[in-house]
């Protein structure tokens, strides 16, 4: 049983997509949205981010609807939510504390990315809780490498 478990835990339906690629100048400055970017282990060219575990930030396509309902807008653009890069078509949460392959970089997923007090400006009262548990991921790099939109994401 336990065999089967492992199993079925590393298996996905699908590999999944880089959708979408935002960089910040500064920690309060607009995401530049881009179609490529360089993924190096202080995280991506062109955004304030951080090297070590956030040196990146995830979230998932799907979650994005989910937010706007339980937040009261119709649609959520990927920039309102400042994670670096939105992904579609596999659990994230599936994977957790575990190797991402994006195109041909690999990152280590390290923890879920909680919400931060900037989304009730960002999203309205009751925005940081819309965003609870569907924060995303933050992430280490392991092998750096150019990204872009459309990549395949998958297991590593």
């Amino acid at each position: 049983m336990k065999g089967q478990l492992a199993e079925m835990m590393a298996r996905h339906a699908v590999p999944g997509r880089l959708e979408w690629i935002g960089l910040r100048a500064a920690r309060h400055a607009p995401l530049n949205i881009v179609s490529e970017a360089e993924l190096t282990e202080a995280g991506l060219v062109g955004d304030h981010g951080r090297a070590g575990k956030r040196a990146v930030t995830l979230i998932q396509a799907e979650y994005l609807p989910v937010i706007a309902a339980l937040s009261g807008h119709a649609r959520i653009a990927p920039e309102q939510l400042r994670r670096n890069l939105v992904v579609s078509g596999l659990n994230l949460l599936a994977i957790r504390k575990g190797p991402l392959q994006i195109g041909d970089a690999i990152i280590d997923l390290q923890g879920p990315c909680p919400p931060c007090s900037r989304m009730e400006t960002e999203l309205g009262s009751g925005g940081y809780n819309a965003m609870r548990g569907h924060g995303g991921w933050y992430a280490s790099v392991i092998t750096p490498a150019r990204i872009s939109t459309d990549a395949v994401v998958k297991p590593a």
